[in-house]
């Protein structure tokens, strides 16, 4: 007996080769042929090779948590990571509600500095101390186009006036949805598709190469070049999962982020424009209306709005005067 509980001690003491890895899950609604979701596979494949003592399991197209419970499951410790939205980011702290705005950006490059930089930092700051979540690195999801099941003669918001916009749920989607002048129809990004095809809905708005890998040209004819939205989100972190890992093992995380995140937005910022001029081959038309009708009825809706009272005006004045 006495020799069984000494090769016990010797194994246990033994060290990594028997040791456990610590599980990351990370959860993301996007679809798995999107360009972030793909980024993920290769933010895994990095991060596993550099810290074995890791095991990164990714679930794309919500197949662990619905879309919009990733970050309370952050929070109470039932996620590791997620692909966070500023639209989460604002429903617990309102005075970040004006990065949801629309045409608050004015193309990828705005958004990009503005995230890198000093208000970025001051932003993840923020978002690490009020809701225990850090910010690893934004990364890019596109800029965000109307999307409808039947065309029509759109020269502004009063022209989708009626239509049944899916948007995902949250009052700022209801602002955003409100300034291109649909009715803002809440549902789960893996809902759309056939809502889509049995005209549940009117409509959809996402990046175009969200659209495309949602494969939405099949239920869809006709795309809007609204550009409503430049939309950032970010790989971010449980905090109290992130404090647990070694300094070393923290730079190998943010490394493996950071290089998937620019291999993310170099492929999205390629495809865009490629998706968009292969729709007529699909059948979907494109149409590209002045875009003052939509910016002054959105300068409207946000005037109006009482979630708007909350906002940081001077950090957004700066956002917006940032080149």
């Amino acid at each position: 007996m006495n020799r069984l509980i000494c090769v016990l001690l010797l194994a246990l003491a033994a060290g990594p080769a028997g040791a456990q890895k610590m599980v990351l899950r990370v959860s993301s609604a996007a679809p798995a042929p999107d360009f972030l979701s793909r980024s993920l596979q290769q933010f895994k494949r990095e991060l596993e090779a550099a810290a074995p003592e890791l095991d990164v399991e990714i679930y794309p197209g919500s197949q662990l948590f619905r879309q919009g419970t990733e970050v309370p499951a952050l929070q109470r410790g039932n996620l590791e990571m997620s692909t966070m939205t500023t639209f989460e980011v604002a429903q617990q702290i309102p005075e970040f509600g004006f990065f949801n705005r629309a045409y608050l950006f004015r193309d990828y490059e705005h958004a990009y500095k503005t995230f890198t930089g000093p208000l970025g930092k001051r932003y993840a700051d923020a978002v690490s101390q009020r809701m225990g979540i850090s910010i690893l690195v934004p990364t890019y999801l596109g800029t965000r186009q109307v999307n409808l099941r039947a065309a029509r003669d759109v020269k502004g918001p009063q022209d989708l006036a009626g239509v049944k916009m899916r948007m995902p749920a949250g009052p700022d989607w209801l602002l955003l949805g409100q300034s291109l002048g649909v009715t803002p129809t809440p549902m789960g990004m893996p809902e759309v598709y056939l809502a889509l095809q049995t005209g549940a809905i009117d409509g959809q708005e996402n990046p175009p190469t969200i659209f495309n890998a949602a494969k939405f040209y099949e239920v869809t004819k006709q795309m809007v070049i609204t550009s409503h939205l430049v939309q950032p989100v970010f790989y971010a972190i449980a905090r109290q999962y992130y404090e647990k890992l070694s300094p070393e093992v923290r730079t190998k995380l943010q490394t493996a982020a950071m290089n998937a995140a620019r291999w993310n937005d170099e492929q999205r910022l390629n495809d865009e424009k490629t998706v968009i001029d292969g729709l007529a081959a699909r059948g979907v038309a494109v149409s590209r209306p002045d875009l003052s009708p939509f910016r002054a009825n959105a300068e409207k809706v946000y005037a109006n709005a009482e979630a708007a009272k909350a906002w940081d005006r001077r950090m957004m004045e700066e956002v917006m005067a940032l080149r």
